[in-house]
């Protein structure tokens, strides 16, 4: 009998997903274009959003929704002006810290799948 183990799990839990975002936010907060996105002197509340969405999302623990509710990540990001610019800007931030996590082929290219996917969903402006 096999167990069915997550994304979360295959690629080694919250350690992975906080090495990832604490890169990515390395790589925002030097830059002027994304780092105007984020209202809040310290990125620090920021990046634990993002990492327990991450979290969440990949079937790790569900305390993004515990403390935050549903997601609506279009609904949370309207806000913001997101061209073609920004979205590059996001992906090449986040390509470095995918990049940094020496996945298995396999499951880098899910999790890159997914970011780009979501990079696309969140323009809002247009291009």
């Amino acid at each position: 009998m096999t167990e069915k183990v997550t994304f979360y799990e295959a690629v080694g839990g919250e350690e992975t997903f906080r090495r990832l975002v604490h890169r990515f936010y390395q790589g925002v907060a030097g830059d002027p274009e994304l780092r105007a996105m984020y209202p809040e002197e310290d990125l620090g509340p920021a990046e634990e959003r993002l990492r327990l969405f991450l979290i969440q999302y990949w079937g790790g623990p569900g305390t993004y929704s515990e403390r935050r509710g549903h997601p609506r990540l279009r609904m949370r990001h309207v806000p913001f002006v997101i061209g073609l610019a920004e979205r590059d800007a996001w992906l090449r931030h986040m390509r470095a810290a995918v990049d940094e996590l020496e996945l298995p082929p396999e499951l880098e290219k899910m999790l890159w799948d997914y970011f780009t996917m979501a990079a696309n969903s969140m323009v809002n402006a247009p291009t």
